[in-house]
């Protein structure tokens, strides 16, 4: 889901400068996220072979997804990729679907299955934020936006909604509150849950601040085992939400403290103030243009990618001295963020003057 939230400014170029309709082939996983981002047009909903899934894609499956796609008469693909992924295994679907123009980074040299081929200089020259390399992609075909903000909208209704389920957990959103979204798609990004429970407890008491702990319902077990050791003033809202309500919940939020995750990303395009516990896995996937503060930490070697391009990244970016970050420095970056906010929100107050 924050692939495709950091895809928006891009989308919104080739919008703006093409007046085109946009259709986005995604995953399931992504496609949760897709309704909510108003660049979008359409989706095709297929887990190929080459992503992460739980499906056993066949020929069959990708057969069938090619006619589907040939169908639709596109006139152009354009293949979105980190700089550690291989764009060829879609540059190959959209050659056999018979799209005309396939534009991509590649790192190879693709010959025929890319009519424009931008050259993938990354990580060995540089490494660029997620958005600026996609909006760079399309600039490459012309394709600008003074925007380059990230992209997501809900109804007004699903924050009537959310404030309703809140009030079955006893939690009331007029208090002082933070978000602890402390769950992960991938066992190296976690973060200790002695940590959190810590941080918990400094928050609530320092601060006097609730703290809802959000995530998944598979992700449930540990947002109570967190919030047990917090005590009072936690409150559980794991797999309460509808994708909807999780986004105008992270919108309404003060602040948010998470793993990197597509959580950062719902945060950034909501302009939602966000702590990351960073996980130095994608260092070019920090938020985008939003007031944050990244706190990094080291992967265990076990569970490192065996990917030679991210493991050139670990040895040649990353500083091998960083360490858990602890509770304290965490809790300091939450007062100085709330601070910020208040103050930022001080100036853009309306002032009232009367004239004699």
């Amino acid at each position: 889901m924050g692939d495709l939230i950091m895809t928006t400014p891009a989308l919104r170029a080739l919008k703006e400068t093409f007046n085109c309709n946009i259709t986005v082939l995604t995953s399931k996983m992504g496609n949760w996220i897709a309704p909510f981002i108003s660049e979008i047009d359409d989706v095709i909903v297929q887990d190929v072979p080459w992503i992460k899934t739980s499906e056993s894609p066949n020929a069959d499956m990708l057969l069938s997804l090619i006619e589907k796609i040939k169908q639709q008469n596109f006139d152009a693909a354009i293949i979105f990729t980190v700089y550690s992924q291989n764009p060829l295994p879609a540059a190959m679907l959209a050659y056999m679907a018979g799209i005309p123009k396939r534009l991509a980074y590649c790192r190879e040299n693709p010959y025929e299955l890319l009519t424009n081929w931008v050259v993938e200089k990354e990580p060995l020259d540089f490494i660029q934020h997620q958005v600026q390399r996609d909006l760079e992609l399309v600039a490459t075909v012309g394709a600008v936006t003074k925007n380059d903000r990230l992209s997501i909208s809900v109804n007004e209704d699903a924050v009537i909604t959310a404030y309703e389920k809140l009030k079955e957990i006893n939690f009331s959103n007029n208090d002082d509150w933070i978000i602890f979204h402390p769950g992960v798609s991938e066992g190296k990004r976690r973060y200790p849950v002695h940590s959190w429970i810590e941080l918990g407890k400094i928050i609530t008491k320092q601060l006097k601040k609730k703290i809802l702990i959000t995530g998944s319902a598979s992700e449930k077990p540990l947002a109570q085992t967190i919030q047990q050791g917090i005590g009072e003033n936690a409150y559980v809202a794991s797999g309460l939400f509808t994708i909807e309500e999780f986004i105008a919940i992270i919108r309404k939020a003060p602040l948010i403290i998470s793993i990197n995750t597509s959580t950062v990303h719902i945060a950034a395009a909501t302009q939602t103030p966000v702590i990351v516990l960073y996980a130095l896995t994608n260092p070019q996937h920090t938020p985008w243009k939003v007031p944050s503060k990244v706190f990094p930490f080291p992967v265990d070697e076990a569970l490192r990618s065996k990917n030679a391009i991210i493991n050139y990244v670990n040895k040649h970016f990353f500083d091998k001295s960083v360490h858990f970050p602890n509770a304290k420095n965490i809790f300091y970056a939450v007062v100085d963020m709330l601070q910020k906010e208040r103050r930022h929100q001080q100036l853009n107050e309306p002032t009232s003057i009367l004239l004699l």
